[in-house]
């Protein structure tokens, strides 16, 4: 069964978002060059394909925060020599989301609750102005948009279905980005939520999280409905606010 109507609109806006906007964050795969580099073939290297296998492991939450990288096990994991692996690693520490520690290996990277506070108040406020912009700029279709993919999230809280729920969930929140129709913000937000991906994603494995996000939305895209671009703005930081509430008391039953 494919994804309903209104989560492959959502799809859609997400594709396009990261098609034409100019991000280049540590995450991002680079902009393929209209020819190779002289003496360096067009296909990645198995280093790269490396990096781009786990980076998305990590921000899908799959490798949590704290989870041991061991070279070795990567390496007869991938069936690769230690080569790549540690390549891997390297550049995974230079973007930020793996910690190398001396003697001990590496290990997916667990901020300090200070540094965590300041990148979910950032991310707070960075929401909390798409949400505003989006409320004053959104188009009708993409309002219908919004709504439909809105009422698809309630069914999936519903049916208890966290797999699909994290991944509308993604496309809900671009959407709101897309909706500011201000590129510069979207670059912005989309570099800061990736950074902050695996610790948003690991707060629905709290209990009773799912309802509760479900009603946190509600109150966004009721504002954003109206045209409330006060009431939609504080809706959102809330929201942000209480993700981190939630991730702090997943994270305390580690």
């Amino acid at each position: 069964m494919g994804w309903p109507p209104g989560i492959r609109a959502s799809l859609s806006v997400l594709c396009s978002l990261m098609s034409v906007l100019p991000v280049r964050l540590p995450l991002d795969r680079p902009a393929s060059p209209s020819r190779p580099a002289p003496g360096r073939p067009g296909r990645k290297t198995r280093a790269e394909e490396l990096r781009m296998q786990l980076a998305d492991e990590i921000t899908r939450g799959t490798l949590p925060p704290g989870s041991a990288l061991d070279e070795t096990a990567l390496a007869a994991r991938f069936g690769v020599s230690r080569t790549p692996v540690r390549e891997a690693l390297r550049e995974l520490v230079a973007s930020g989301l793996v910690d190398a520690r001396p003697h001990r290996g590496a290990v997916v990277a667990r901020p300090s609750v200070a540094r965590l506070q300041n990148m979910f108040e950032v991310m707070a406020e960075l929401e909390a102005l798409c949400a505003g912009l989006c409320a004053l700029k959104m188009t009708p279709p993409e309002r219908r948009q919004l709504e439909q993919l809105h009422t698809e999230m309630g069914e999936l809280m519903r049916l208890g279905d966290f797999a699909a729920y994290r991944e509308a969930n993604e496309l809900f929140h671009t959407s709101v980005y897309a909706g500011s129709h201000n590129d510069y913000l979207i670059e912005l937000t989309l570099g800061t939520r990736r950074r902050l991906s695996p610790f948003r994603r690991a707060q629905f494995r709290a209990l009773g999280r799912l309802a509760l996000s479900h009603a946190e939305h509600d109150r966004v895209t009721t504002a954003v409905l109206r045209g409330d671009r006060d009431g939609a703005a504080s809706a959102m930081r809330d929201h942000i606010a209480i993700v981190h509430d939630a991730y702090e008391q997943y994270a305390q039953t580690l």
